[in-house]
């Protein structure tokens, strides 16, 4: 049964609340483990992040696939919500490796080329236009 865009709503923002404050809590961590200084100098926290979520999502997947009975509110709840609260990178592996899956290896190409580049220049633009702005 699909659950009502209002129901649907409330999952996936009482699930991204909790994957936001897991992922805010995995740099803490990193803090603390080795220090602001160490822990600035590169980006474990997102590195972590990423990975545990891409891991986290194939196993979501994987077993909403080979198990999952409690349908689309799981799916809101968990993949949506939670791991899209804590790392959208997640969201981003699932959606490239299902594409080389129904063996679309160009469109699954194009969309991780187009998403980097796209991503990276939007990033720039941002920062360039707050500049000449200021």
């Amino acid at each position: 049964m699909q659950p009502s865009f209002l129901t649907a709503s409330l999952l996936v923002a009482s699930g991204g609340a909790v994957g936001s404050w897991l992922r805010f809590t995995v740099g803490r961590l990193w803090v603390m483990a080795i220090g602001p200084v160490r822990a600035g100098a590169f980006p474990w926290g997102t590195l972590t992040v990423n990975i545990v979520g891409s891991l986290a999502m194939g196993l979501l997947v994987g077993w909403l696939a080979r198990f999952g009975t409690q349908g689309e509110a799981t799916r809101l709840l968990l993949a949506v919500g939670v791991l899209g609260g804590f790392t959208t990178f997640s969201s981003f592996s699932l959606e490239v490796v299902s594409l080389l899956q129904r063996g679309q290896a160009g469109v699954a190409l194009a969309y991780l080329a187009v998403s980097l580049l796209a991503g990276f220049g939007g990033l720039w633009l941002g920062l360039m236009m707050m500049r000449v702005s200021v």
